[in-house]
């Protein structure tokens, strides 16, 4: 049990505990700390135990926190709260009835499991040893108390179990793998004949007829969407900052603070990679080695997995700081000429890293740097105005009837957006927040600013409702050239399918393809199902069409930008899993892989879906 706990803290469960508690997991525990609330409200009953209200609550305050967390822009006026609801409702469901199969197959962990599991997170380490205060201190930080989290470990550490063990049960048998490779590896010799649009445009015509009847029978189509036209005021660091005179003593003084960071420093350094796996066994011998005497060159020539560098010795060249990964850079900035540093993980595998050479460039003269400086010291300045403007700018705005009061008070300028209809408009009416308050009752129908958007970095926007403009049926006339375009492109598309079908058909009774076209054929040999120099579209029909019987080809047609094309499908060579057997293997290994993934997901999936449809859940 113990082994299995140390496996699991360093993969699943040290991964899980963190994000799924944050979630889901959370709720779990919180009867076995307090000892439960009689009466307490629920929001579902899951075969008889109840999901509280309180608990509800606080697993929608997470997930609004994590779905925020993962905006490029936070911005709380993006999150759709009913569908959180739902979608937390439905995980702790889930989750309950998985928990009482847990306990229903009598797994468990005794309070020495989950201590050696606690231990053993690196989460909570400091230095490689168990830091009690960076446990609690990162179990509050969740929302927790420590005897909830023990406890919800306990129980999705179980429930782990189970999964861990049906999705590792998924099979597949070997030629099954082999086949999908073999139709992966698969290709085709086809012939393409083009029929361009022009070869039938003369037959196109569209009558007024037409379009009327098009328009009638598609009124729904021509509504113009509901429309505000709308005041508003941008705030932004930008415009703060071109407002900010810097005086020459003030540049001068910001030039001498910065020209440290304006001399920039290099490095040159000299590494020996090594792959994660055989990293503890390789390192420890390397470094015996260079303890012996041996040079670095030689056992980075040796033992390097970069065998671009390895060439050179190890070799890097100059790089300055924001070049390497953020571990090797650390470590290489903390060296000393000729010293190697101690083992360094980053993805690409464990670095041993010597610093060959330090070089400094002279701080450039301030002529040359003087813009640059002068808008930096701006920026900085504004930001600290920023902060300070925006608060008063939002306080302003909610208490205004209009935006003329905030404006001048603050010195803004106000602009004007027109047709701004619920799909945006010009920026920044292109923010989906922006836009839902503007549309928003308050702020239609009585009269108030919206509240102040963050629309991008240190820009922010506060707006009004000038005119409202409900959706309206377009007039014929205004959308007449829009349908004679798109029936002319239908029946274009259809005028080439059938010129292609007839084609097709002559082709098959044996016509020559002179009587049919006055194009010719363009051969494509050995077409892989990603072969590139042919439109993806052809490719996708040579592969889709059955395989040629008794040497006559099988046909097909294939839609493009410039026509359409017949397609003749003349061979179909079977893909080979044994051309390289070193390859093949591992592309058989890894498509075996996936695919038994897959089947065990699948196979999690309707686990969870079957003690999901026999459970009796009721909500109030």
């Amino acid at each position: 049990m113990l082994q299995d706990i140390r496996e699991n803290s360093q993969g699943t469960i040290a991964k899980i505990i963190i994000g799924l508690l944050v979630v889901s997991l959370s709720i779990w525990g919180m009867d076995a700390i307090v000892g439960g609330f009689s009466g307490e409200p629920e929001v579902a009953t899951v075969n008889g135990e109840d999901i509280t209200e309180r608990d509800f609550l606080r697993v929608v305050q997470l997930e609004s926190q994590r779905r925020l967390g993962e905006m490029e822009r936070p911005d709380p006026a993006l999150l759709n709260e009913d569908q959180i609801r739902k979608d937390v409702l439905d995980q702790l469901i889930q989750e309950q009835v998985l928990i009482q199969d847990a306990n229903a197959q009598g797994l468990s962990l005794n309070d020495a499991d989950i201590d050696a599991l606690i231990t053993q997170m690196p989460q909570f380490q400091v230095d490689g040893q168990f830091n009690r205060d960076r446990f609690v201190a990162s179990v509050r930080n969740l929302g927790m108390g420590v005897g909830e989290f023990r406890e919800a470990m306990r129980k999705q550490y179980v429930v782990n179990q189970i999964r861990a063990g049906i999705m590792q049960s998924g099979l597949v048998a070997d030629e099954n793998a082999a086949q999908l490779l073999r139709i992966q590896n698969q290709t085709r010799s086809f012939r393409v004949l083009q029929v361009p649009a022009s070869a039938v445009s003369g037959d196109v015509e569209v009558t007024d007829a037409d379009i009327e009847a098009f328009y009638k029978e598609n009124s729904s189509a021509f509504r113009q969407q509901e429309q505000v036209d709308a005041a508003y005021i941008t705030l932004s660091l930008g415009s703060l900052a071109e407002n900010i005179e810097v005086s020459q003593d003030e540049l001068e003084a910001y030039y001498e603070q910065r020209a440290g960071d304006l001399a920039r420093e290099e490095r040159r350094a000299s590494h020996i990679l090594v792959e994660a796996g055989d990293a503890e066994q390789s390192i420890s011998s390397i470094q015996e080695r260079l303890k012996a005497g041996e040079s670095f060159e030689d056992l980075a020539k040796e033992f390097s997995v970069d065998t671009v560098s390895a060439k050179e010795g190890g070799d890097l060249g100059f790089a300055g700081r924001g070049v390497y990964d953020e571990a090797f850079e650390e470590a290489l900035f903390a060296l000393e000429e000729g010293q190697v540093s101690d083992p360094v993980s980053t993805s690409f595998g464990v670095h041993l890293i010597r610093l060959d050479e330090v070089r400094r460039s002279d701080v450039p003269p301030l002529a040359d740097l003087e813009q640059k400086l002068r808008e930096e010291l701006a920026r900085e300045r504004a930001a600290k105005e920023f902060a300070e403007v925006r608060a008063e700018l939002a306080d302003s705005a909610y208490e205004a009837d209009d935006l003329a009061g905030p404006a001048k008070e603050l010195g803004l300028e106000i602009r004007e957006a027109n047709g701004i209809t619920k799909d945006g408009g010009r920026a920044p009416f292109d923010h989906a927040g922006l836009v839902r308050q503007l549309f928003s009752e308050d702020v239609l129908e009585d009269g108030y600013n919206t509240e102040l958007i963050d629309v991008g970095d240190n820009v922010s926007v506060v707006a009004r409702v000038r005119e409202y403009r409900e959706a309206q049926q377009l007039a014929l006339e205004d959308v007449r050239d829009d349908i004679r375009r798109t029936l002319e492109a239908r029946k274009t598309e259809e005028l080439l399918n059938e010129r292609a079908g007839a084609i097709i058909a002559g082709l098959e009774e044996g016509e020559p393809l002179t009587s049919l076209s006055s194009g010719d054929w363009e051969s494509f040999e050995d077409q892989a199902r990603n072969a590139s120099g042919v439109d993806p579209r052809i490719v996708q029909t040579a592969f889709s069409l059955k395989r040629p019987a008794e040497g006559k080809p099988s046909y097909g047609s294939a839609m493009t930008h410039n026509g359409i094309e017949v397609v003749a499908l003349d061979a179909v060579i079977e893909g080979d899993v044994k051309t390289n057997a070193e390859t093949n293997d591992s592309d058989l290994d890894q498509l075996r892989s996936f695919l038994a993934s897959l089947e065990g997901q699948r196979e999690y999936a309707a686990y969870q879906q079957f003690l999901r449809s026999t459970a009796e859940v009721s909500r109030p």
